[in-house]
């Protein structure tokens, strides 16, 4: 007979249950994080670009101010069965609304990166597609906002498990309509400018 019990709802316990219960509880999660996890399982789809870090201010360089050309931009840890990818760099903080600046898609599902300065042409030789944005022309368009506040410029790639059946010249609503029910993944960089 043991000289200690402890009392609980279901009747008496010896330090021995006591300590068994423990062990046991000790033996599952021993289990549990022995299990491997499927690879890539802690990865994040992710865009940057080597001009400006999230948040900060877009140099000029990339802007209607100075050569307006692209940024480098590059992505990592896209979700599994991308077939392509679509661009669309918008100003949710322009005086009319919400501005858009490029609208790129069918850009190659092996992609990683787009160079500085991608040509203002509507296709291009990877097979990338550019749209038309709202100065009525292809390709990209700057950050060109009125004098005052800091404006946001948001970056947005998507990963789509489809190429799109869209002619050059698309507008950004085209794009958003026909990659819908197709995104696997999405990021965003935002990058901020005024004058």
């Amino acid at each position: 007979m043991p000289l200690i019990t402890f009392t609980t709802r279901r009747g008496n316990r010896t330090p021995d249950d006591f300590v068994l219960t423990l062990l046991g509880a000790l033996v599952v999660f021993a289990i549990l994080f022995s299990i491997p996890r499927a690879k890539g399982a802690d990865k994040v789809f992710q865009i940057s670009s080597a001009a400006f870090s999230g948040n900060q201010m877009i140099p000029k360089k990339f802007t209607c101010d100075g050569a307006d050309v692209s940024p480098e931009l590059g992505w990592k840890d896209a979700p599994a069965g991308v077939k392509s990818f679509a661009l669309i760099m918008d100003d949710p903080d322009a005086p009319v609304g919400t501005w858009v600046h490029w609208v790129l898609y069918n850009l190659p599902a092996d992609a990683k990166e787009l160079p500085e300065g991608v040509t203002k042409q509507e296709q291009l030789p990877d097979g990338s597609v550019q749209g038309r944005n709202d100065f009525r022309k292809i390709g990209y368009g700057g950050p060109c906002p009125p004098a005052g506040k800091l404006h946001r410029y948001f970056f947005k790639l998507y990963a789509l498990d489809t190429k799109l059946g869209l002619k050059p010249g698309a507008s950004k609503s085209d794009v958003e309509r026909a990659m819908k029910s197709h995104v696997l993944g999405e990021t965003e960089l935002i990058g901020r400018y005024g004058r």
